[in-house]
Order: structure tokens, then C-alpha cells, then sequence
């Protein structure tokens, strides 16, 4: 069965480079042993990324071991569902690719709010910082 994104469509690959996913497959496909829920497609931004180092969550730090690069502002990325919410009730939500985020996104965060915060990504995304 394809997985569909938040507005009913199949879902979009959400970034190759870096490799993203839970199953690092470029997709924010999800699956009962995604427990964490990495489903939603975001633009990293700068304040995005601090807000989630201090929230223990850290993302831009290298991850060798785990063939992590870490994650710099205008990098695609499926960030878990939960975090995602925190950061937006935090006031620091970073922008949501709606075609890329997959539809078990709606267990935890409403459409309506991830469409305040979509946006098309455009060649430049470091536009969006």
C-alpha cells in the first residue's frame, strides 16, 4: 500500500542529502518499530536546531558512528511528530514540507497547524533562514 502525505497525495521523498528517514530511505515513511513517529518533513532552521539541542535532542552535532552528519539550517529533514509540536508550541517550529510529511503526522499534530507553518521549498532554501 503507498503511504500518503498530510493532504491525501502520495508522500514525496523529503531529502537524500542528507539521507533522512527512519529507515534512512529519503522518505518520512513510519512503521509500528518508528516509535518516535519521523514524520514530519521540515526545513531546518537556526533557531529550530538550537531549540532541539536544548531540549536534549541535538541535530546538528556530527554522528559518525550512526552515519550522521549533522543537520545545518536549510536541511531537509523527517523530525519526530512530538518534537516537531514542542518546537511550534515553543514558538520555534521550523517550516513543514506538507507533500513530504506523512499522513500518521495528523495522530499528533492538526493539519490546520501544519499548514501555518508549510512551505514550498525554493532552489535557495538558506531564503527561508
Amino acid at each position: 500500500m503507498e503511504a500518503l502525505n498530510v493532504l491525501g497525495g502520495p508522500l514525496e521523498s523529503c531529502s537524500t542529502d542528507p539521507m533522512t528517514g527512519f529507515f534512512r530511505d529519503g522518505s518520512c515513511t513510519t512503521a509500528p518499530e518508528d516509535i518516535g513517529s519521523h514524520t514530519i518533513c521540515v526545513v531546518v532552521t537556526e533557531s529550530f536546531l538550537l531549540h532541539q539541542r536544548g531540549v536534549g535532542n541535538d541535530l546538528s552535532t556530527p554522528m559518525p558512528l550512526y552515519g550522521f552528519p549533522g543537520l545545518k539550517p536549510g536541511d531537509r529533514w523527517c523530525v519526530v511528530a512530538a518534537r516537531w509540536l514542542q518546537a511550534h508550541r515553543d514558538g520555534v517550529a521550523a517550516p513543514v514540507v506538507l507533500a513530504s510529511t506523512h499522513s500518521s503526522a495528523l495522530a499528533v499534530v492538526p493539519l490546520e497547524t501544519l499548514q501555518r507553518h508549510a512551505v514550498d521549498v525554493p532552489d535557495d532554501p538558506g531564503s527561508l533562514l
